[in-house]
């Protein structure tokens, strides 16, 4: 410590957000002279509807000390492979986003090259038989590789499903038992520095004053700091993503829960199918220009696959985020920063990366200029690589058979995804820049899913003796498929992750 050393760190709103940041600053900020606080107030609700994660939540989980049957049994948690979208290309299609990568690289040649050329000269299987995860998830197993797993186990990547309210209340019980301070109350103003504009305080309703030196807003779609304090302003994208609204209902569970997430798209928008333990979480996704919302309601409530739980929830949005995700002394996380809709999963995801990358870039008092600009640099390019690979799935259809998708598929869209179209159509191109969230093989899933092939392949892909190649990629699809059929169901494996892990955890 030091005389420019942060000591009070104030997290201004709870949910998932705010106790993922305060969860993990307990671990990392425990040096003892960093105060965190967390006020929230019960009045206020939270967005979180049960959610879908990627691979990366795996290490946030590891990261904190959360241990992964605890967390599953704490969340009602389940294991999710990929996405299975319904719908997208053209009505009657179905195809699969794994997680993990597509077969083996061959002599530095990418697999979906080998895939494209054998494709060209014969009949073959959808590209998702060459991969773990999904001849997984298609057969409904599930096993978790060791660390000194073999291929193809260890080739299985896995992310989870879970209640987004439970995992809240599991951080907080976790950051709580760590020394973070829960602050009950409902902030009615902000005090800022008169010379610079830098936040001091927040004050509650019954006059209290909460002081801090690095503020962090989860305040939800309000930005209660970030942009009602600061001003910030806010990059609106619903030119090129223009759902605007989305009605959410659980359902009761008719089976097993299956091991990945399922998207299905409708005439105005698309409606997500989340399984958890408990019950399965069911939402639609929608333009309001195109749907009205008792409508949608109506169409969410008719195509449950069974009984409502809970009377459906309504919610609005303007996909974007704001232009400026650490301002002054405050960062914002989750929707105080900017919201994407859920199709690939990436909500928590953001969240996470914020957090990490502060933690990487954390300042002193001082405040430095520097620091401030290679996080908003990093997280606004991570926010536009989500942005493409979301517009993507819009851009890539051949349906026509109402307003909404003619529009989506006549858009114009951002020069950075056009220009990975223009590569991919051309000859199988991709290229992975920096530290992108989406991998060649995720570019990959939803190009030919959606039916875009490329004219011709990679020059380099016929020095390859196609007999050789061929064999060996039957070799691999028989891997998968025999591996993936020795699992357990995903529900056996899950009943044995929770054997003994029902009571409240002593931290």
């Amino acid at each position: 410590m030091n005389e420019n050393s942060i000591r009070d760190v104030v997290i201004v709103g709870g949910g998932t957000a705010g106790w993922m940041a305060a969860a993990a600053f307990s671990r990392f900020l425990d040096n003892g002279y960093t105060r965190i606080t967390l006020v929230e107030s019960d009045e206020i609700g939270t967005v979180g509807v049960g959610e879908a994660t990627i691979p990366p939540i795996l290490r946030f989980n590891q990261m904190i000390g959360l241990a992964e049957n605890q967390f599953l049994a704490e969340t009602g948690g389940t294991f999710k492979l990929g996405i299975e979208f319904v719908d997208w290309g053209a009505l009657g299609d179905r195809y699969f986003h794994p997680f993990g990568n597509y077969g083996q690289d061959l002599e530095g040649v990418p697999f979906h090259q080998l895939y494209l050329r054998e494709r060209a000269r014969k009949p073959v299987l959808e590209i998702a038989a060459w991969s773990m995860s999904a001849v997984a998830a298609s057969l409904g197993r599930f096993g978790r590789p060791s660390t000194t797993a073999q291929s193809p186990i260890r080739e299985l990547f896995y992310a989870f499903h879970f209640d987004a309210g439970l995992y809240a209340q599991l951080l907080r019980r976790l950051a709580e038992s760590r020394g973070v301070t829960r602050v009950e109350g409902k902030v009615v103003t902000v005090g800022q520095r008169p010379e610079d504009g830098f936040v001091q305080s927040v004050a509650l309703a019954d006059g209290r004053v909460v002081a801090g030196d690095l503020f962090i807003d989860c305040s939800g779609f309000r930005g209660l700091l970030i942009e009602e304090t600061l001003r910030t302003g806010y990059e609106d994208w619903r030119h090129w993503l223009p759902c605007d609204r989305a009605v959410a209902a659980p359902c009761a569970h008719m089976g097993e829960p299956t091991p990945f997430t399922r998207a299905t798209a409708r005439a105005a928008g698309w409606q997500w199918r989340i399984p958890l333990q408990h019950r399965i979480g069911n939402g639609l996704v929608y333009c309001s220009e195109y749907l009205d919302d008792d409508s949608a309601e109506r169409q969410l409530l008719d195509s449950l696959e069974s009984q409502a739980l809970a009377e459906p929830r309504r919610l609005r949005f303007t996909t974007g985020r704001r232009r400026v995700l650490w301002s002054h002394n405050v960062v914002a996380l989750g929707l105080a920063g900017g919201f994407l809709e859920p199709l690939e999963s990436t909500s928590i995801h953001l969240i996470q990366s914020g957090i990490a990358r502060l933690l990487a870039l954390f300042p002193d008092n001082r405040f430095d200029a520097i620091e401030r600009e290679e996080y908003n640099r990093q997280m606004g390019a991570l926010y536009g690589d989500v942005r493409d690979f979301i517009i993507l799935h819009y851009k890539l259809t051949n349906r026509d058979d109402s307003a909404f998708w003619q529009r989506c598929r006549t858009m114009n869209v951002p020069d950075s995804l056009a220009h990975r179209l223009a590569l991919f159509g051309q000859k199988g191109r991709l290229f992975r820049e920096e530290a992108e969230l989406f991998s060649t093989s995720s570019w990959v899933s939803v190009c030919l899913g959606q039916h875009l092939v490329p004219e011709d392949i990679a020059p380099m892909v016929d020095a390859l003796d196609s007999d050789l190649v061929a064999a060996a990629m039957e070799q691999l699809r028989r891997g998968y498929q025999e591996t993936a059929s020795q699992m357990p169901t995903h529900g056996a494996f899950l009943a044995r992750c929770l054997e003994g892990m029902r009571q409240v955890p002593s931290w």
